[in-house]
């Protein structure tokens, strides 16, 4: 992406709703030409702008009030936080060009660092269970003594995927959230009980940019 400080995500939320939906339509157009980009890994940025949209699309011809204004400010921030990790994930580097982010709507990569667009830190966290069918994931900044997550940074990328096997890679762990504060507690479905759900996590800055991710752990969902 380019260095600039206007971001390519519209806080409009007009401009919003238009920018995910070309978005949208571009990759499922082209998902087959990149490997890298499955339609497990891309549902869930359709899921979220489809819960924007659920809240928006019936507000949107009509004055609104306080509260609905809320409710849309609410449902575009929860969408912005399943965009920003896959855009960062899958379209910033090749196969992916610079005239298809161009197309999507997405800006560039210039060669110029700017303050605070490079993630350094590093993840460290325990998955504890709370109850049934559920986990919790507590993380920190590795080596620090405080939950605190690091400056400028707006929370953790946690990917996670149930597998019979260790993730030989980590676009196996193909579901992700992005938490904005520990602990963050994942529910399970009945069927899912006694499998094995592998995580990694990742720190993700207030720019959207991803740091390295971190080693994979695994429980036993409860």
């Amino acid at each position: 992406m380019t260095s600039t400080h206007r971001d390519y995500i519209p806080q409009n939320p007009m401009k919003f709703n238009a920018f995910v939906d070309n978005l949208t339509k571009y990759i499922a157009k082209n998902i087959k030409k990149w490997p890298l980009i499955t339609m497990e890994l891309f549902q869930p940025v359709l899921d979220a702008f489809m819960g924007f949209q659920r809240v928006y699309l019936p507000l949107s011809s009509h004055p609104i009030n306080k509260a609905q204004r809320e409710q849309i400010r609410q449902a575009q921030a929860e969408c912005t936080a399943v965009i920003r990790p896959f855009v960062n994930q899958f379209l910033k580097f090749p196969p992916v060009t610079d005239a298809e982010r161009i197309e999507m709507g997405l800006y560039n990569n210039d060669g110029i660092r700017t303050a605070h667009i490079e993630v350094t830190a590093l993840v460290e966290f325990e998955i504890k269970l709370r109850g049934i069918r559920e986990l919790v994931v507590n993380f920190w900044v590795k080596g620090a003594s405080n939950k605190a997550k690091p400056p400028n940074h707006y929370g953790a990328v946690i990917a996670w995927g149930i597998l019979d096997e260790p993730p030989k890679d980590l676009s196996d762990l193909n579901r992700q959230f992005v938490a904005s504060r520990t602990p963050y507690a994942i529910s399970f479905t009945e069927a899912q009980r006694g499998k094995t759900v592998y995580f990694a996590l990742a720190w993700q800055n207030d720019r959207g940019n991803i740091g390295n991710w971190s080693e994979v752990q695994s429980a036993i969902i409860p």
